[in-house]
């Protein structure tokens, strides 16, 4: 009776309603009031409003006199918000509350179409009830959309593997615009977010399954081309772009001097102990579980 009940609870549309209205709640009110001077907010703020203020559409400052370090894709959405709205609280904040909502109703939809509607809703819930998504739902920062991109690419990977179904051509185009929009968020950590989990899971599967996490190599050079056009502009035309944003921004994420990241073991345990039981047999022959194994971080 009780399994009964929980699995009704869990399935009952109307908890998954009362369920997204809490967490638009706390994605929109968590941090009231606004201001701008914790997290770096100030810095990414500073950029639309250079741009809309003295027209530096693609290489912009910090309050400091700095170079700005992202690249400006975020900064020309909150740009088009102003242009909109006339109101700079909304223009800098939405693009990262709008991304928090569409990644929450995507995960959501994925879940239900893969596993049903209890696990979609328990997926919704671990997204949108934890403190550092309703933290960064409206902080004017670039991670929650760098989120939704990092996700919309390992669920693109993760549901061809499902599938058993090889690449299409329209699909590696849909991996070039993630690809290339998550270059122009942050920069090309995207290749350290996805490409150590689709050789791990290439390694896991060996050869048993034809359709494989790898989309083709020319996606990723492309993309990689076309934020090089932009960092090759700064170099030459900007003074400080490469100490500032190829050294700093860039190759720093890498660095224990600059932002100080995790080792890579600390931000994948489950991936390094998976592995070892991943050479077993009856793990080879589940593409879906290696899938979600090697593709559970990257969004």
């Amino acid at each position: 009776m009780d399994a009964s009940w929980a699995r009704s609870f869990l399935e009952s549309s109307r908890t998954v309603w009362v369920i997204s209205a809490v967490i638009l709640c706390l994605f929109a009110l968590t941090n009231l009031p606004w201001q701008l001077d914790d997290y770096d907010q100030a810095q990414q703020a500073f950029t639309s409003f250079e741009m809309i203020k003295e027209g530096h559409w693609f290489f912009q400052r910090t309050p400091h006199e700095l170079i700005a370090q992202k690249p400006p894709l975020i900064g020309w959405a909150s740009a088009a918000i102003f242009a909109i709205t006339r109101s700079w609280d909304i223009a800098w904040r939405l693009p990262s509350f709008l991304t928090a909502v569409v990644l929450a109703t995507i995960l959501f939809r994925a879940a239900l179409a893969a596993y049903g509607a209890a696990a979609a809703l328990i997926a919704l819930g671990a997204f949108g009830l934890n403190l550092l998504s309703v933290r960064l739902a409206t902080l004017v920062r670039t991670d929650m959309p760098l989120t939704l991109v990092i996700f919309l690419l390992g669920l693109l990977i993760w549901q061809k593997i499902r599938a058993r179904e090889p690449w299409q051509p329209h699909e590696r185009w849909e991996m070039l615009v993630l690809l290339t929009a998550s270059m122009f968020i942050k920069g090309p950590i995207v290749f350290a977010l996805l490409l150590p989990n689709i050789v791990l899971f290439q390694w896991l599967a060996g050869k048993r399954i034809t359709p494989n996490a790898w989309c083709g190599l020319w996606p990723w050079i492309a993309s990689l081309a076309l934020l090089s056009i932009w960092v090759m502009c700064g170099i030459k035309f900007v003074p400080g772009f490469y100490e500032q944003v190829v050294i700093k921004e860039f190759l720093g994420r890498f660095s224990d001097t600059v932002h100080r990241p995790q080792p890579v073991l600390y931000c994948r345990p489950s991936l390094a102990l998976r592995s070892h039981f991943g050479r077993r047999r009856r793990l080879r022959r589940d593409a879906p579980l290696l899938a979600k194994t090697a593709f559970h971080q990257a969004g």
